[in-house]
């Protein structure tokens, strides 16, 4: 936990909350001096209640992403220890031979179909479309 506050990322979001808690802080008081002179009224006691409810969303945002982010280094750990304690996985060899042809080239014409898959909602989805394309062939 004590790396993740002390990472440059975090020290930035530190500072930032700081400076925009402050600055709440300084328009509340701002406000209550203002609602307090001849020229003050009620919109400045409403807005000096305001600031501070916006100072603390600053703190509760700020503190809401510092605890999710430790969550996620907390649930990546064990997931680490696990990968460096499993044997590596032998890697597939790259290809060769350059006449082999290109995955991102097109198909050749006697290239095998794509398999069906036996979802039947996606079946009866594809027979809808085949129907909606025969009815229109100017498209």
């Amino acid at each position: 936990m004590r790396r993740l506050i002390l990472s440059p990322r975090w020290i930035v979001w530190h500072v930032l909350t700081l400076g925009a808690m402050v600055t709440c802080g300084w328009l509340a008081a701002w406000q209550w001096q203002r609602a307090g002179s001849a020229m003050g009224s009620a919109l400045n006691v409403g807005y000096g209640l305001q600031w501070p409810l916006f100072a603390v969303f600053f703190g509760v945002m700020w503190w809401r992403m510092l605890r999710m982010e430790a969550a996620k280094l907390e649930e990546a750990a064990p997931a680490a220890a696990e990968e460096a304690a499993a044997p590596p996985l032998p890697q597939p060899r790259p290809a060769t031979d350059p006449d082999a042809p290109s995955p991102f080239g097109p198909r050749p014409r006697d290239a095998a179909p794509q398999p069906v898959d036996d979802d039947p909602e996606l079946v009866a989805y594809n027979q809808m479309l085949a129907e909606l394309a025969a009815r229109n062939p100017d498209r």
